[in-house]
């Protein structure tokens, strides 16, 4: 991780190379601008920031000669002590312009890295973070620094020659991981056991996923009356946040905050945050918030959903738990709305605008997540004792209870109950007659 002092402001660059010749899905200005952004996220001066045309790329220094000797001497000239590089740079790149240039060369990877290394707060996200450094710093050992070609002397009179200082380093970092990993299987484990908990009691999961700066967690905020840090800030929040919120049939869910996306969001992260992310494949209800006020607003949505089909879940558009939120329509113009409202009468079932800062839409999303919920529910009529209290409260706290008709000899109850409730009514009364409607 990168050594920032809190008392000294880092100087900083940012270079975004850009292949003309090839097709890209988005701007290099909206890229640059989401690059500059990103390391401003961990509290460094941007002072230089570039589009970079390349007609190749170096294998040696991803740059070519004459341009690198250029930048050297405006580098020098306004103090610039580190260099980040939007793309994905090989170890023998990232030290050869290092070399060249004389400063710290990052890729980014590695911003993206470092940014989650500061945002880390409970004891499973810094683990995860680390496990993600230690795996990418495991392939920058080769050739990285002379001293890994020093060996050590060999044990006992038939020993070789030793190890060499870069395969010790590579087996220390391996040792590393091996028990980061037994550590975050503990943490799964234990997340599996909440998630049993949690199905014991009669509370769905809805989780908010999109991208970075989307407006989740103040949405999050809005729904919960909680106060995560919501911030116009990359990744402003990591860690997920779980809060209980009511629906307008008084149905409770539970709503999860979880970690945004971005485009060529390292795989080393996706591999460590996946027992967190594992959280998205068990909601029953995934809302997926977009920033409709981006100019990149339909790129940002496919790189959630490639996000998302790593971690097994596919054809979102067509499942009937998926909601998507175009939020930030307070700041569209009127030709703009018009443009989504319209997209939205074509899916209401689906789709819907909202502004999580205003407020406006948010009821209807909490509509919304009732409907869902309710396509899974069987309408039931249950004939039961007037003396059995037990049964009576149970339906109460797990179904919603929508008409009660007392006889002489029994009380019949009309209710809306999910199977996997209804599974469970079977279990625990099973000589009390019941009919699905």
């Amino acid at each position: 991780m990168l050594e920032i002092s809190q008392k000294r402001v880092v100087r900083a660059a940012v270079l975004c190379p850009f292949q003309a010749h090839l097709r890209h899905t988005e701007s290099a200005e909206n890229r640059l601008s989401e690059a500059v952004a990103l390391v401003r996220a961990i509290f460094v001066d941007v002072c230089f920031a570039e589009i970079v045309s390349l007609r190749e790329i170096k294998p040696a220094t991803y740059f070519n000669k004459g341009f690198l000797e250029n930048l050297a001497s405006q580098f020098t000239s306004q103090n610039i002590e580190l260099l980040i590089v939007d793309a994905p740079l090989s170890p023998i790149q990232q030290r050869n312009l290092e070399k060249e240039l004389c400063l710290k060369v990052i890729d980014r990877t590695a911003l993206i890295l470092e940014i989650f290394g500061e945002r880390a707060q409970t004891g499973e996200g810094k683990l995860q973070v680390e496990l993600a450094h230690l795996t990418y710093q495991r392939s920058r050992l080769v050739r990285s620094w002379t001293h890994l070609e020093r060996q050590r002397g060999g044990a006992g009179f038939l020993g070789g020659p030793g190890e060499k200082q870069i395969e010790l380093d590579r087996r220390l970092i391996d040792e590393k991981i091996v028990k980061i990993k037994k550590e975050l299987e503990k943490v799964k484990n234990t997340r599996t056991l909440q998630r049993g908990n949690r199905r014991r009691v009669p509370y769905p999961v809805a989780a908010l996923v999109g991208y970075t700066n989307a407006g989740k967690s103040t949405l999050f905020n809005r729904l919960s009356g909680a106060s995560v840090m919501a911030k116009d800030m990359l990744f402003a929040t990591l860690d997920p946040t779980l809060r209980k919120i009511t629906l307008p049939s008084g149905r409770e869910v539970i709503l999860s905050d979880t970690v945004g996306f971005i485009s060529d969001l390292p795989h080393e992260l996706i591999m460590a945050f996946r027992s967190t992310l594992e959280e998205v494949l068990e909601a029953d209800i995934l809302i997926h918030v977009r920033d409709v006020s981006s100019a990149e607003t339909e790129q940002q949505r496919q790189n959630v959903f490639e996000v998302l089909k790593t971690l097994g879940l596919e054809n979102l558009s067509h499942n009937n738990k998926y909601i998507e939120v175009l939020n930030k329509i307070d700041l569209l113009d009127e030709e703009n709305k018009n443009i989504f409202n319209n997209q939205v009468k074509k899916a209401p079932d689906r789709l819907l605008t909202l502004s999580a800062l205003s407020g406006e839409g948010c009821a209807a999303l909490l509509s919304l997540i009732d409907n869902k919920l309710s396509l899974d529910f069987a309408t039931c009529r249950i004939y039961a004792d007037p003396a059995d209290g037990k049964l009576r409260a149970w339906l109460f706290q797990n179904a919603e209870v929508m008409q009660v008709s007392p006889t002489e000899n029994e009380v019949i109850y009309q209710v809306k109950i999910s199977s996997v409730w209804l599974e469970r009514f079977r279990h625990l009364f099973s000589q009390t007659h019941f009919e699905c409607l």
